[in-house]
């Protein structure tokens, strides 16, 4: 069946979207899941908010669809969406959802002109897809639940000129902490990164090896992300913490491999050894080649004679 947009301007439409009460306050709110009610049709809409959410869901019988990946909540993982995103809910019939955890929607206004407003864009996860969440240990979610906790509490609040530094803070510390706890995932998670690590690997040796790359060129993070499944800055951050490098040092470094095979196993001259890794100008390769090894291609050449 098609699905139709649905865009969600404002936090308000929200509420009277989901069946909740009218928001404290317009620009920011803090929402209850166990209170959120889905219409019979929400299978049918595809949906773009207009503002940021922060979502800790668990246990909520609803599967969200966003890229291509579907999730199933069964356990707490907090995900991040930025506006415009799309996404899509589909509901069990035969086992109506239990909802728990809570989201923080967050109105680009509210941040306006505040430090926030453009350090958000530094935090790359919001850009993650639904399968890249992040799971929680009991003792973060605790974290990030008081701090969610103060903010509502601010908000309903008498409002006052400090109010809204006070939650823009509260905010900042609630992205930073998420920000650690990411970190720290990509490291625990060792065996499903290191088959990440492997398959990325194995694809690039694959594409060196039987593309040719006077037509195709060079494979792109683009290319690269969508072959292994993920977002371009959910692998860039999960390599930088394995390995230091990011995913564009990965393709070089692989490129540079393939150069040096060539250089000492092959009489093809250098431009021709451009030409055949997908550079179009010969002193390209030779830049990039000296700048990974310290020595042009013609010195690493003769060091094998």
């Amino acid at each position: 069946m098609a699905t139709t947009t649905h865009r969600i301007r404002t936090i308000s439409e929200f509420h009277q979207l989901r069946g909740l009460q009218k928001p404290q306050h317009p620009l920011i709110s803090v929402v209850d899941y166990a209170q959120i009610k889905h219409p019979a049709d929400t299978a049918q809409y595809s949906w773009i908010l207009d503002f940021y959410s922060i979502s800790l869901k668990r246990n909520s019988g609803a599967k969200i669809k966003y890229g291509q990946q579907e999730y199933d909540f069964d356990e707490g993982i907090l995900f991040f969406m930025a506006p415009g995103q799309v996404f899509n809910i589909s509901i069990d019939a035969h086992s109506p959802p239990k909802h728990s955890g809570w989201m923080l929607l967050i109105h680009p206004d509210f941040i306006w002109n505040t430090s926030l407003a453009k350090g958000i864009k530094q935090y790359e996860y919001f850009d993650y897809s639904v399968n890249e969440a992040l799971f929680l240990s009991d003792k973060e979610e605790n974290t990030l639940n008081n701090i969610v906790a103060h903010i509502e509490q601010e908000y309903h609040a008498n409002i006052d000129k400090f109010s809204q530094q006070i939650i823009v803070s509260q905010i900042e510390t609630l992205l930073n902490y998420a920000e650690r706890f990411y970190h720290r995932q990509f490291i625990t998670r060792k065996k499903a990164n290191h088959q990440l690590l492997d398959r990325l690997e194995q694809l690039l040796t694959d594409y060196f090896n039987h593309k040719d790359l006077q037509k195709s060129g060079l494979p792109t993070v683009q290319y690269i992300s969508e072959a292994l499944n993920v977002s371009p800055n959910y692998l860039r951050g999960l390599l930088k913490v394995l390995t230091g490098q990011n995913t564009q040092q990965h393709i070089h470094d692989k490129l540079i491999d393939k150069a040096k095979e060539k250089l000492s196993t092959t009489t093809l001259s250098v431009s021709e050894i451009a030409y055949d890794l997908g550079f179009e100008h010969p002193q390209s390769f030779s830049k990039l080649f000296k700048t990974k090894t310290n020595f042009s291609p013609l010195a690493f050449r003769q060091a094998f004679n």
